[in-house]
C-alpha cells in the first residue's frame, strides 16, 4: 500500500453535531457507519445524487424548503416520477408523490437550519440535460438527477467544465452560509468507477471533481476535503478490494475509508463512544441458535442495562429500538 496523510479536521465531528450528508451512493457508506454508531444524520433527502448541477438544485431547495407541485412530476413506465429525485419518490399515485417529496424537503430544511456539518460526496462531472426530443408536457430546461429508464433520446449528456462546476458549488456554498453561518462543509469524490463513462472519460470526470473541490478549500474556510477518492484508487489499488462490477469498493474497502474517516475527522471522546455504542449495535444484530438458554438470557440484560447506562450518560443516544428489542427476548424466569 502507497502511504498517504490525511489531514485531521480542525474542528472534527463530535455527538450532538447535526450532520447532513448529500451525493453518491458512497455518501450512503458514510452515512450509514455514522447512523449506526447514533450521530445525529439526514441522509440524502432527495435520493442519491452523482452530479455537482443536482446536488447544488437540491441544497438550494432546502434552503428555500421549496415546495414541488404537479409541474415538476412526469408520468412514465405507469408512475410519477420528479427529474430531481430518486426513483424511490416515484409512485402510482401523484399526491402521494409530491407529498414524500414534500415531506422530505420540509424535514432537510429544518434539519439544514441547525445542522453542523454537511458532507457532499461527488461522483460524476457528466450531467444529462433533457432534449428538445422530450414530449412537450415532460420537458423542463433542467440537468436530471435520475433518468427513471426514460429513452436515451430524451437526454443529452454533458461533460461539465471546470469553470461550470465551480459556478455552481460556488453559488452553493453562500447560500447554505447566509442561511445558516454555523455550517462547515467537508466534500469527498466517490471512489466509485463509472465504467459506462469509459475509463478515459471517468477519469476526466473525476479530475474535474477534484480540482473543483480543492479549488473551494482553498477559496473559502471553514470547507474540507476528505480523501476517500485517494484512500481507494492509489492506497489500496488492486481489484481485490472491488465488487465483482469491478466498479464499486467492497466491503474490506469501504470499511478501510471508514477507519480513516473517524480517525481524521471525529475527535477523540467521540471515537471512544463508538467503540461503546458499536458493542449495543453488535448485540443487536446477533442471532442466538437458543434465544431462551440462560447464557442468551444473561447477554440480553447485560446489553439492555448496558444501553440503559449509556443513555443515563449520553442522554443525546438514542438505544430505543435496541433496547425494545433485548426487552422483548428476555424470558422472564
Amino acid at each position: 500500500m502507497s502511504p498517504i496523510n490525511v489531514p485531521h479536521l480542525p474542528q472534527p465531528i463530535a455527538y450532538g453535531n447535526k450532520i447532513l450528508l448529500i451525493g453518491s451512493c458512497f455518501t450512503e457508506h458514510i452515512g450509514n457507519a455514522l447512523a449506526e454508531h447514533k450521530f445525529d444524520v439526514l441522509q440524502n433527502p432527495h435520493g442519491i445524487l452523482f452530479e455537482p448541477a443536482s446536488v447544488r438544485h437540491s441544497l438550494v431547495s432546502y434552503v428555500e424548503n421549496r415546495k414541488y407541485t404537479e409541474a415538476d412530476l412526469f408520468y412514465l413506465n405507469e408512475v410519477w416520477n420528479s427529474w430531481h429525485h430518486h426513483s424511490r419518490f416515484s409512485g402510482m399515485d401523484k399526491e402521494q408523490v409530491l407529498q414524500g417529496i414534500n415531506d422530505a424537503v420540509e424535514n432537510a430544511h429544518h434539519f439544514l437550519k441547525e445542522t453542523d456539518w454537511v458532507i457532499i460526496t461527488l461522483g460524476s462531472a457528466f450531467s444529462y440535460i433533457l432534449s428538445s426530443n422530450v414530449p412537450e408536457q415532460e420537458r423542463h430546461d433542467l440537468h436530471v438527477a435520475n433518468c427513471h429508464r426514460a429513452p436515451g433520446q430524451w437526454f443529452y449528456k454533458k461533460l461539465l467544465g471546470i469553470e461550470e462546476i465551480i459556478a455552481a458549488m460556488d453559488n452553493t456554498y453562500h447560500r447554505l452560509r447566509t442561511f445558516n453561518p454555523k455550517i462547515k462543509i467537508l466534500f469527498t469524490v466517490s471512489p466509485v468507477r463509472h465504467l459506462r463513462d469509459g475509463v478515459i472519460d471517468n477519469n476526466r470526470s473525476k479530475a474535474r471533481l477534484i480540482e473543483v473541490v480543492h479549488h473551494l478549500v482553498d477559496k473559502f474556510p471553514d470547507v474540507y476535503y476528505f480523501p476517500a477518492y485517494e484512500l481507494v484508487i492509489d492506497v489500496l489499488r488492486d481489484y481485490r478490494f472491488y465488487d465483482v462490477d469491478l466498479a464499486h469498493p467492497n466491503y474490506q474497502a469501504t470499511e478501510f475509508v471508514l477507519e480513516h474517516f473517524t480517525k481524521a475527522c471525529i475527535d477523540e471522546p467521540s471515537q471512544q463512544l463508538m467503540k461503546q455504542v458499536r458493542q449495543i449495535a453488535i448485540a443487536r444484530k446477533h442471532k442466538a441458535f437458543q434465544p431462551k438458554t440462560n447464557a442468551h438470557q444473561q447477554f440480553l440484560k447485560a446489553h439492555f442495562e448496558k444501553a440503559k447506562e449509556l443513555i443515563a450518560k449520553y442522554p443525546f443516544l438514542n438505544f430505543e429500538e435496541e433496547m425494545k428489542y433485548f426487552k422483548e427476548l428476555t424470558v422472564e424466569r
